[in-house]
């Protein structure tokens, strides 16, 4: 395991939940009547001795830029049973969704709370790297994962919808 509770981005590494909680507080209050969408999703990739799980945290205000950072997580063997490390990328999610807290997410809605009647919007999703499409190989996963972000509370996004897993965290798996 490499850094199992610490975050980084481009700026800044070693932070702390606390640290990137603070940082999507000061995103959001620098422009609050913003459409906020605030997602999280995890993706792997089997290397030769390992197997790497990004999960990838991002505040959107829509149409007016991000703020991300990322965490990585190493299993030291191959996981090569597509449904194990599914299910392991999706329990990442969950640990990290589940530090937003009741409080911490009515400290965000409080944020856009003055500012509902000017458009302002604040939404947070489950992005799990699966697709529902036929030739998926993931596809029979779909009804079992979706359940499992909607009973957190979370608005579960797939591919292609789900590109915080599949796009943004991706790239920090190879």
């Amino acid at each position: 395991m490499i850094n199992p509770l610490l975050f980084q981005n481009l700026q800044e590494t070693g932070m702390t939940f606390d640290d990137v909680f603070k940082r999507i507080v000061k995103f959001m209050k620098a422009n609050p009547s913003g459409c906020f969408r605030l997602m999280v999703g995890t993706d792997s990739q089997v290397h030769k001795g390992h197997t790497t799980f990004i999960t990838g945290i991002v505040i959107q205000n829509e149409g007016k830029g991000v703020w991300a950072c990322i965490r990585k997580f190493i299993v030291p063997r191959k996981m090569l049973q597509l449904h194990e490390r599914i299910s392991l990328e999706l329990s990442l999610t969950e640990e990290i969704v589940s530090m937003f807290t009741e409080e911490r997410k009515s400290e965000l809605i409080n944020i856009v709370l003055p500012y509902l009647y000017q458009g302002a919007t604040f939404t947070m999703e489950g992005h799990i790297d699966i697709g529902a499409g036929k030739r998926n190989k993931t596809s029979e996963f779909v009804k079992e994962m979706v359940a499992r972000m909607e009973s957190m509370g979370v608005e579960p996004k797939i591919k292609p919808d789900a590109f915080v897993a599949s796009s943004y965290a991706n790239r920090y798996t190879k």
